[in-house]
């Protein structure tokens, strides 16, 4: 497993603009954004009976995983599982295709057919409900600008509009969803070994530290 850099800020309307104008000097848009140069990302969290996720993200906890799953512009064909895993402030990612049957399965309780299912990371989410109880706990749903930089697997993120839902309307694009608090907006920087000056300075913010803003966590705070 390769992992990944990864920084936050929070930026305002006039940040976005300006780096967005930065960014298209020097990197390109992720060719599966939409013609508007942004795409919906509609994720559904899991957590254990004690929140363990939520609490070690809060506390600070160095090295943890969590699993969610996830699809892009409300399209139900192109849907992922994923298990994101940080330790010593880099983070890597592991992914397997759900079908649409898989995910509906999974939100009604019928998790028998997983241990069987010939996937890895579907046993491990299985293995995960049985032992801890694992179950999907809430839908985090927001719009993203992606850029794309070649040297350094570089990708700079603007994602905005960040809301949640109830678990039982995630393969609803349509479902019920709430504001966070703050109607924040986030830019994320992820990159492997370094960081190229270029993108440094296209993305650069005077004045500002990273933060360690989760959007699981924001979106937690109705349930």
């Amino acid at each position: 497993m390769e992992y990944r850099h990864e920084i936050k800020h929070f930026i305002s309307a006039a940040d976005a603009a300006a780096i967005k104008n930065n960014m298209r000097a020097v990197a390109s848009i992720d060719p599966h954004a939409k013609q508007d140069g942004c795409y919906r990302i509609r994720s559904l969290y899991f957590d254990d009976l004690n929140d363990t996720a939520l609490w070690e993200k809060l506390d600070g906890v160095n090295e943890r995983r969590k699993f969610r799953i996830r699809y892009y512009n409300d399209d139900l064909s192109y849907i992922m599982l994923e298990c994101k895993m940080k330790r010593d402030g880099v983070g890597c990612k592991l992914q397997q295709r759900l079908t649409q049957e898989e995910l509906r399965c999974i939100l009604d309780g019928d998790t028998r057919w997983m241990v069987s299912s010939g996937k890895p990371l579907l046993i491990a989410l299985y293995t995960e409900m049985k032992a801890r109880g694992l179950r999907p706990r809430c839908v985090v749903e927001y719009m993203r600008v992606p850029f794309v930089y070649g040297p350094g697997n570089v990708r700079v993120t603007i994602d905005w509009n960040i809301r949640t839902g109830p678990p039982g309307q995630f393969m609803d694009p349509n479902g019920l969803t709430l504001p966070v608090d703050g109607d924040p907006m986030l830019l994320e920087i992820k990159w492997d070994e370094y960081l190229p000056s270029v993108i440094r300075r296209a993305a650069a913010l005077k004045g500002r530290g990273p933060t360690a803003f989760s959007k699981y966590a924001a979106c937690r705070i109705y349930g």
